[in-house]
């Protein structure tokens, strides 16, 4: 087996993965990487060999730019304070403490190389947290905090990293100049961020047709990437700038097919690069253990005691965060996300999975430092992040649904039912305000216009069928029997329409471009 047919294995395993998960009741990232362990293991399956500079450009850029579709600008200024705490703070915390245990028990591991190995072990994955988050059915204040706290922390992280990494590689560090270098890397990020999200929300107003836009998206958080880090700043703060700013600016309410195809597209490579990215760390089995060879108990205990220090940190800075974090919400009235019980503070300590962003970071060290010579414990340090990952991904990942039925956290059903029908409301209010202007300066038959009120209800209805009075719910409740079975009707009759276009495409003398054209007609037309 080749590099190439390894890759389409893996991207296999990344579509297969989905629906296994689903039936097993494990989440995919896991699965993924377990398989990569059974691929490492088979004698003929190659060892992966990726240049460590194309790793995190190639790796990260989708996936938070994917990540990032799930949140917003108002969310995350809503959570800022927990995002700080878990973000910015824990990381450094972690980043320190994992800096001086491995000093001090890996012989011949600058200190420098040591920050780097903190850094890279600091962040957990917010893919896998939210995948389990989202499969165990969490209170949603919970996968809002793990969501925000994966993106920001893969950014604080990262800085870090680059930080430590030119300190090992150049052999000299000066605190005013790191301090000077994460402050330039942040606003020249923030700029380049800043100014691709503007210059892609134009060219999207230019391009006009839905399919080139979402090309358009696929290109971007490369763009914003690659463009930082040519100008020394952060890029992974650039795409997250790009995709916040287009999350917000490139919003057109009427663009169905545009939201539709792009949703489903990026969709599709958040499975695929995650898939793969998870697929990574298992396979890494087969350097690790060609590390190891005949060292074996002297680095499990290395990565033993690294991975003991990352979840301990984790949970004796979690506890006194979120009470610090309840007692400044409850003295001033922020509309922010944060654990209620002590029980999902447990869960999002128990959340803290390494993954992606890990892998990725410990790949990327350098081979050489400036003067030529070999990166100091450069395979020490990456067995001991493997470690720190499979540890925390496979045991945490696979023992996180039970640990949640044993605590009893459950979502806040009520809450977002309670909101669903409050947008169900204001979507039928602002559908009957629209009707009543058009009635103001058209006129329409009396008929007409009750048929279209009843339409206004049965757009909120349709999203919250408990909306409205007793009365009006039962009507609804009437008109949607003969409703469905109207649209079941129509459904056939379109289905029976697509099936005699399709079968003209074989017919001698058919014209392809225009069969597809009609079809995709009736493609939209079924989706309305």
């Amino acid at each position: 087996m080749d590099q190439l047919a390894l890759l389409f294995v893996l991207l296999l395993g990344a579509v297969l993965s989905v629906p296994l998960g689903e039936r097993l009741g494990l989440p995919a990232p896991v699965l993924m990487t377990l398989g990569g362990i059974v691929l490492a293991l088979l004698e003929f399956v190659p060892n992966v060999d990726i240049p460590p500079e194309y790793i995190l450009p190639l790796v990260l850029p989708p996936l938070l730019y994917a990540s990032v579709q799930r949140t917003s600008w108002r969310q995350f200024t809503a959570n800022l304070r927990p995002i700080l705490l878990l973000a910015v703070a824990l990381v450094f915390v972690t980043t320190a403490a994992v800096a001086l245990v491995a000093n001090a028990v890996v012989p011949g591991l600058p200190l420098a190389a040591a920050v780097a190995l903190g850094a890279l072990v600091a962040p957990p994955d917010p893919v896998a947290a939210t995948a389990v988050a989202g499969q165990l059915g969490l209170p949603r204040r919970l996968v809002s905090i793990l969501e925000g706290e994966g993106l920001f922390n893969d950014v604080t992280a990262i800085v870090l990293y680059h930080v430590a990494i030119a300190a090992a590689v150049s052999g000299s560090f000066s605190l005013p100049e790191a301090a000077l270098e994460l402050v330039l890397s942040a606003v020249v990020a923030l700029a380049v961020g800043l100014g691709i999200g503007w210059a892609a929300n134009k060219l999207m107003g230019f391009l006009g047709d839905a399919t080139l836009q979402v090309g358009l998206t696929l290109l971007v958080p490369f763009v914003a990437y690659v463009l930082a880090e040519e100008l020394k700043g952060s890029g992974v703060l650039a795409v997250l700038v790009t995709a916040l700013f287009l999350a917000e600016y490139a919003v057109d309410a009427d663009d169905v097919m545009g939201r539709l195809a792009g949703r489903t597209f990026w969709e599709v490579v958040d499975t695929l690069v995650t898939g793969i990215a998870f697929g990574l760390i298992g396979l890494e089995l087969h350097n690790a253990i060609n590390t190891a060879a005949g060292r074996w108990g002297e680095l499990l205990g290395w990565a033993v005691a690294v991975t003991a220090v990352v979840v301990l940190v984790r949970l004796l800075w979690l506890l006194p965060a979120t009470w610090i974090a309840k007692r400044l919400h409850h003295k001033r009235d922020y509309d922010e996300e944060i654990p209620v019980s002590w029980r999902e503070t447990v869960v999002m300590w128990w959340s803290g999975m390494r993954g992606v962003a890990s892998v990725a970071l410990a790949l990327a060290i350098p081979l050489k430092t400036d003067d030529g010579a070999a990166f100091p414990v450069r395979e020490e340090i990456i067995f001991i992040a493997f470690g720190v990952i499979m540890a925390t991904l496979v045991v945490q990942g696979l023992t996180l649904p039970w640990l949640v039925r044993k605590l009893g956290v459950e979502p806040d059903a009520e809450a977002e039912e309670a909101y669903e029908k409050d947008l169900a409301v204001r979507a039928a209010k602002a559908a009957k305000k629209r009707l009543k202007e058009i009635q103001d300066v058209e006129e329409l038959p009396d008929e007409f216009a009750e048929q279209l009120a009843r339409r206004a209800y049965e757009i909120g209805a349709r999203i919250s069928p408990d909306m409205g009075d007793a009365e009006r719910r039962a009507a609804y409740a009437k008109r949607s029997v003969w409703a469905k079975r109207v649209r079941r009707i129509q459904g056939e009759m379109l289905s029976a329409a697509r099936h005699e276009v399709l079968a003209a495409r074989n017919e001698p003398g058919s014209d392809p471009e225009i069969v597809d054209r009609v079809l995709r007609h009736l493609d939209v037309r079924s989706l309305r």
